[in-house]
């Protein structure tokens, strides 16, 4: 019995909040022991769940989450899984992004160098991992000096 205790503490890490008091890593720096920016995820993770045996996630936000970026539209739902590995993330589902009219899902994330390759099926685009150094904000992205910010500055409902 406590040898399954033991291994759901190990594997199902709790939710954790940046600049929190335990040792647990946030999901921002768990993103950058795989050797991905923090950028891939929008300010105000509350927390996540990894299996560290098979990387798979899941990832907690406040609500879903919607933001522009250049002349990319994304959403993310509240509650976003897939699986980790070393410069690669697979298996997504719950993060959406606007092509033309189409609303596709981003199903995978590799990192080659300093870029990064975002799929959405039979088609990829590739971006400068520079590009997400910084956390995007729901409802607002980039450009939150300009707009206002729904539910406390945190997420956009939708």
């Amino acid at each position: 019995m406590f040898a399954i205790f033991l291994f759901m503490i190990f594997t199902a890490v709790p939710l954790a909040r940046c600049g929190g008091i335990d040792d647990t890593p946030t999901a921002y720096e768990v993103l950058q022991q795989y050797d991905f920016p923090i950028g891939l995820l929008p300010k105000g993770v509350l927390g996540y769940k990894l299996d560290s045996s098979t990387g798979k996630f899941s990832v907690h936000l406040n609500g879903s989450c919607s933001f522009s970026i250049q002349s990319y539209e994304l959403k993310y739902k509240s509650t976003f899984t897939g699986v980790i590995a070393k410069r690669k993330l697979s298996e997504l589902s719950g993060i959406q992004v606007k092509i033309l009219f189409l609303w596709l899902s981003i199903t995978k994330v590799t990192r080659d160098d300093d870029e990064l390759e975002f799929s959405v099926g039979i088609t990829s685009a590739d971006f400068p991992v520079d590009n997400f150094n910084e956390c995007p904000t729901c409802g607002c992205g980039f450009d939150c000096d300009s707009r206002k910010i729904g539910n406390g500055g945190l997420l956009s409902s939708s």
